[in-house]
């Protein structure tokens, strides 16, 4: 089932046909508006995150006077918890999303590794990627590079941050609290102490910001140097195409 929305704009303008028989692909429709805004909520409460994580893991230095007049740790603290609430609900409504919006919101929870057609382009995108590679292939959403490094790199790394952090929050919750119960009365005890709970989730957030730089690396490369539109589609939905020739669905792939 595909829920429409009133938010999202009449789709671009193709530009026409250059006089080769292959005309341009008209703009497709690939991100509906709740995946857009989940995208940019989500890209601010990571951010949140990851700052007031280092902070907590290296505090700043202390500051003069009472503790109590100043509050900075625990206002750090506050941000780092809130920004993970926020996080956690968006996780939740984008994994709803993937069963009720369209084909594409699916694409990276869903990868065919079954596919040898997938691994091909898959490999022609590292090769692309890695300079050994002229040509691109155009995909209508994500390209098979882009879709397993959003699901290995994202979805299992903020799924780990996830659980992690609220098993070390049901710490200061305490036993009882259905954040004790549900994630740190399992989850401690598979790392064997709290202390290297915290060391693994620190060193998974430090995978979520490479992850971060190469997803922006790869969404700048591409709107730059790829046959398709990056940046514009995030914010209206619609793809549209700089050459011609039918580009390709990952599913299909």
């Amino acid at each position: 089932m595909v829920i429409a929305t009133d938010f999202d704009p009449p789709p671009p303008q193709a530009p026409k046909p250059n006089g080769n028989g292959n005309g341009f692909q008209p703009a497709i429709y690939v991100y509906e508006f709740p995946v857009r805004i989940w995208h940019f909520v989500n890209a601010f409460a990571i951010a949140a995150l990851l700052i007031s994580g280092y902070f907590i893991g290296s505090p700043p230095p202390t500051l003069s006077g009472e503790a109590s007049d100043h509050f900075l740790m625990g206002y750090i603290r506050f941000t780092h918890f809130a920004a993970g609430y926020i996080l956690i609900i968006g996780m939740a409504a984008r994994t709803y999303w993937a069963f009720v919006g369209n084909k594409h919101a699916r694409e990276i929870f869903i990868i065919p590794l079954n596919s040898a057609k997938f691994w091909n382009n898959t490999w022609n995108e590292i090769k692309r990627y890695g300079f050994l590679e002229n040509e691109g292939r155009k995909y209508v959403c994500h390209n098979p590079l882009a879709a397993l490094t959003m699901h290995f790199m994202f979805l299992w790394g903020i799924t780990f941050m996830i659980f992690t952090g609220l098993a070390l929050y049901g710490e200061g919750t305490g036993m009882g609290s259905w954040q004790y119960t549900l994630f740190t009365s399992w989850i401690v005890p598979i790392f064997g102490n709290s202390q290297n709970l915290h060391t693994f989730h620190h060193l998974a957030a430090w995978s979520i910001l490479i992850f971060v730089m190469i997803h922006v690396y790869g969404a700048v490369r591409d709107e730059l140097l790829g046959h398709q539109s990056i940046f514009s589609t995030i914010v209206s939905g619609y793809r549209t195409f700089k050459s011609p020739g039918k580009p390709e669905d990952m599913d299909r792939a």
